[in-house]
Order: C-alpha cells, then sequence, then structure tokens
C-alpha cells in the first residue's frame, strides 16, 4: 500500500512520475487558505488541528459513519478526535479521504504505516513530536511541498492587509496573491444582501444609492485587488439562466432588492447573468482570468446549517443544465470583444464533455488554450473523477494543454493531492503509450507532463 509506485502502473507511468512529476513545482491558483494564517505562521499545536480543523470532507465521512458531533466541530479533545477519524479512516475502501490522509501522513510526517484505530494513538503521538522537533507551521509545509504560487479567495470588502504583508516579506521563496470572489454581491436573493452592499460602500468609499453606484464600487474593488497582485476572479455559480435584459432593467431590479421588495427568481437571474457580463469586461482589461465554478448545491442541512454554518460538509452536486446557459454567457461577452481567459468548473461530471468542447468554440490567436475545462473539482477530486476528466479533455479537447491541478481547499496539508493528481496523470499517459496509442517519445512526454504540472498554468497566468 503507498509504496513508491502507488496507483502507477507499468514502466512508462513509473517514469513519467519518478523523473518528472514527483519533484515539480506547485502552482496552487485556487484554493481556501488564510493568509493571515501564512503571515503569522504559528506552529500548529497537534496533528488533529492540521488534519480536522478545516476538513469538512472528513466530517462529512464522519458523520455518516455516526459519530457524535463533538468529535468532529465540538469541544472533545482532540487525541479523541484523531482516534475517531482514524477508526472511520480504516473503513474508507474506494475513498480517495483513505488515500489522501495516509499519503499526507507520509509525506509530511514519514509515516509508513496505515492509519487504523489500533496505531492511531502511536501516530498521534509521533506526529506531534515531529511538529516540535521540526517546527512545523504553514510556510514549513508550504516549502517542503515545493509551492511556488499560491492564490487565495477573497471577498472584495476585503483589505487584504496579510497579502500585503508576506509581499513586502523578503525571506519567502513563494508568493500568496488573492483572487477576488464576490459571490455575496451577485446573490440578490439573500438574505443578508442589503447588509454585504453596506459594508461594500464603506470598503469602496461609495455610498452606493442604485446599480450605477455598485458597479463603480466593485470596478474601484478590482482596481484595489489588482495593485495587491491579484490575477484571478471567481464565481460559485449555483444557478444560471439566460435572460434577454439591460441595464435599466437590471437597475430596476437591484433597486427593488435595496428597498428590500420580493423578487423573482427570474429577476434575480437577470441580474446575475448581467452583472457577470459587466465584470467579466472589468477582468479583461487587468487581464484577469475569470473562474467559473458550476453545480453546487448548498446548505442542505438546515439545521445543521444554523448551528455549524456554511462550508461544514451539507454541499451537494447540483443537476442543472448548463450548455446553452453557459454558452450564451461565453458568447455574449465575446461580442462585445471582452471576454477574458476563463476557467469552467464543473462538479457534475454529467457536464464533462459540454466543458471538455465549449472552450474550442472561443480559441483566440496567440493564446494557448484561452478558455480551459478546469480540472476535476471537489466531489469530483477521486481517482475516477481525476480520470474521467482526463479522458473527456484528451478526446474532446487538448489535454497537453490543461493547466493542472489545484487543492481548493483550507487544510496546509492538502498538497498531497497534487501528489494523488500526478500519479493519476502520469498513469492515464504511460496507459496510453504503453498501449501503442499514443508515441513513445521521451522529450515530447515529458514537455506534456511538465506542461499540465506546471509550465502551462505559469504561462496561462503570465507569471
Amino acid at each position: 500500500m503507498l509504496d513508491n509506485d502507488f496507483i502507477l502502473n507499468g514502466k512508462t507511468a513509473q517514469t513519467l512520475y519518478h523523473s518528472i512529476a514527483k519533484n515539480a513545482p506547485i502552482y496552487d491558483y485556487h484554493c481556501h487558505l488564510s493568509a493571515k494564517e501564512i503571515y503569522e505562521n504559528e506552529i500548529f499545536n497537534n496533528i488533529s488541528k492540521i488534519f480536522l480543523g478545516f476538513d469538512h470532507y472528513k466530517w462529512r465521512a464522519m458523520r455518516y459513519a455516526g459519530v457524535p458531533e463533538k468529535y468532529i466541530t465540538g469541544d472533545a479533545d482532540d487525541l479523541s478526535k484523531f482516534k475517531m477519524w482514524a477508526k472511520i479512516c480504516e473503513r474508507l475502501i474506494g475513498s480517495p479521504l483513505y488515500h489522501w490522509t495516509n499519503l499526507e501522513l507520509k509525506s509530511f510526517f514519514g509515516v509508513t504505516e496505515i492509519l487504523k484505530e489500533s496505531n492511531s494513538e502511536e501516530i498521534y503521538n509521533y506526529c506531534n513530536k515531529k511538529i516540535k522537533d521540526k517546527t512545523l507551521s504553514p510556510i514549513k509545509f508550504i516549502e517542503n511541498s515545493n509551492v511556488k504560487l499560491i492564490c487565495t479567495t477573497d471577498d472584495p470588502i476585503d483589505d487584504l492587509e496579510y497579502h500585503r504583508l508576506l509581499a513586502e516579506k523578503g525571506d519567502l521563496n513563494f508568493k500568496v496573491l488573492p483572487t477576488f470572489r464576490p459571490d455575496k454581491s451577485l446573490n440578490l436573493l439573500n438574505k443578508d444582501f442589503t447588509d454585504y452592499i453596506e459594508k461594500l460602500s464603506k470598503a469602496s468609499s461609495i455610498d452606493i444609492k442604485n446599480y450605477s453606484d455598485f458597479l463603480k464600487a466593485l470596478k474601484l474593488r478590482i482596481s484595489y485587488f489588482h495593485k495587491i497582485g491579484c490575477k484571478l476572479s471567481d464565481h460559485s455559480l449555483e444557478s444560471l439562466e439566460h435572460f434577454s435584459t439591460n441595464e435599466t432593467e437590471v437597475s430596476l431590479i437591484f433597486n427593488k432588492r435595496l428597498n428590500d421588495n420580493t423578487l423573482s427568481q427570474s429577476e434575480a437571474e437577470k441580474y446575475k447573468f448581467f452583472t457577470l457580463k459587466q465584470l467579466a469586461k472589468e477582468y479583461n482589461d487587468k487581464n484577469w482570468v475569470m473562474q467559473l465554478h458550476i453545480g453546487a448545491l448548498r446548505n442542505n442541512n438546515e439545521v445543521m446549517h444554523c448551528k455549524i454554518g456554511a462550508d461544514s460538509g451539507f454541499d451537494i452536486t447540483n443537476d442543472f443544465e448548463i450548455a446553452s446557459h453557459l454558452s450564451k454567457l461565453l458568447n455574449d461577452i465575446n461580442n462585445e470583444s471582452s471576454l477574458p481567459k476563463t476557467i469552467l468548473y464543473t462538479l457534475n461530471p454529467k457536464d464533462n464533455i459540454v466543458l471538455s468542447t465549449l472552450p474550442q468554440c472561443f480559441s483566440e490567436d496567440s493564446i494557448q488554450g484561452k478558455v480551459q475545462f478546469g480540472t476535476a473539482w471537489w466531489l469530483n477530486d477521486h481517482k475516477r473523477g481525476i480520470s474521467d476528466y482526463l479522458t473527456s479533455l484528451g478526446e474532446q479537447g487538448m489535454l497537453a494543454y490543461s493547466i493542472g491541478m489545484l487543492t481548493d481547499s483550507r487544510s496546509f496539508l492538502s498538497y498531497a493531492r497534487h501528489e494523488y493528481f500526478r500519479r493519476i496523470l502520469c498513469n492515464f499517459i504511460g496507459n496510453i503509450v504503453d498501449a501503442g496509442e499514443f508515441e513513445k517519445n521521451d522529450e515530447l512526454l515529458k514537455e506534456i507532463v511538465e506542461g499540465i504540472c506546471f509550465k502551462n498554468i505559469k504561462k496561462y497566468l503570465e507569471i
């Protein structure tokens, strides 16, 4: 289990991984790490704080196994939480969590045993000794993982203080850049929308009285993020519908919401669709990349959402139709010559073919893969999900120009997921070569693997 050739079935796969992919640098262009935690760089108290503190993937599995909440997000002691996770983890046959957990223990702590309930206390104490002896902290984990770029996820109202402080440090061999995530400004039906607009007014120093003021405020925040080094925006699209509308109608809809009048779903969708197009123009002017994360159905358990909050393990895959609406969004933006580089992610694998074919409709001279089908995301981030993504992109798009893996995580140990992806990638390519379906050209294969691991994203972001 988890030996040097884990997942690597064949000589070509093994060579590609060990000689090329294994030690390639990591450019983590989408994650949810905290710039504040990176800057403060506090040594972790124990392995449970790192393993379970922010990992809703693990929380979901523990809850489904009937583990009381006190061992998940509650007040149980950290050793008891770790033991409980070990008990669940050793039974997760077929789950990426089983692989990730043991890869993390091996990569960061040198643990070669598989985590089980029977050895959990021994491993807990061993890892804690490593943390203390090697003063393991966020920066140590980042540097030990050969990470060169981290792009966090940040609200337009954030002051980005810790990004500025990190940029001023002269002893880091990696960059931490913000990403502009304006979801709260696009979710018109959110009960806290008007409160958020007040906060946006304060952050932008613009008294937002109408839609025009609102756009000005967002543009100012985009300019501020740009000065701090931002290169990407990000949007979570829980729904997307195309409606014919114009700024006059959208302005009326916006005013209705500011006045706390009831809005229909179609009015909210008109506002979101139109506003996305306005923001895309700004992103294009700044030469930013626009990310669209499509298809989450969030906060399905209202009782637990009220107790614990969002992003706690109660989100699932949605199943709405995206092809025509997404195509119209990109086409409308492109018609105004303002389509930025764009990454499309889907949480529903039924849309793999849509997102691996649509990007080719919006190619542009001198730009390699302007619109990208983003890597297997969130609930697809497992062996079959990644393999299906690679298959769709290889068959319908151009795998060699993929911008590769990201963590989409709040955990400093999640860089093991890059190893997981790279092993699956090398196995996928190696199997094709060994089957005689692609030339065994060592120089070309090296170029392709290095491109997907890190060179393509560097070129894409122009860093």
